[in-house]
């Protein structure tokens, strides 16, 4: 299953924006990091998390337990055990994020092959190029931002450093 982010241009003709595709599994990293952005104070459990987002504690385990093995966020274990961010806000990069946590960025699938014959197109295919091309712009960009940089006011407001939920993370 894929999430749209952002997109990368418009095309003036038809209007049509080309968006790039990232994987539940990198949004619901987002989000997590957000929330704990939002709640430095405390520690946040999975299950408030969940909540908060309206999303499924199963996957959040999966997602938060390869966060912290990436140095993203820390868990602390047993009663009043819970989650919180690794290193600062303005230390954790969107696009080292990103990078982390998507299995493959590649636009198409024969960007990732190292053998050119795995082109149909090949050698003639000018297309690799072009989307290597737009793939590397929107990592450009994501490495110009941090968490600090994307927490809004509004999702400070709305989820930040209220009472713990209660519940082991």
């Amino acid at each position: 299953m894929h999430t749209f982010i952002g997109g990368l241009g418009k095309d003036v003709n038809d209007g049509y924006l080309m968006a790039m595709k990232l994987t539940l599994h990198t949004d619901y990293a987002l989000r997590v990091l957000i929330f704990l952005g939002c709640n430095t104070t405390r520690l946040a459990s999975i299950r408030e998390i969940a909540d908060a987002y309206g999303i499924s504690e199963n996957h959040l385990v999966k997602v938060v337990h390869r966060l912290g093995q990436g140095g993203f966020i820390e868990t602390v274990r047993g009663r009043g055990g819970g989650l919180r961010l690794g290193r600062s806000a303005s230390d954790i990069v969107i696009g080292d994020v990103v990078r982390y946590t998507e299995d493959d960025l590649a636009l198409l699938g024969c960007m990732n092959a190292e053998d050119p014959a795995a082109c149909a197109l090949m050698p003639a295919c000018r297309l690799r190029g072009v989307l290597g091309e737009a793939l590397s712009a929107f990592t450009t960009v994501l490495e110009r931002y941090t968490l600090a940089d994307i927490i809004s006011p509004f999702e400070r407001a709305r989820l930040g450093d209220r009472p713990a939920g209660g519940g082991d993370h």
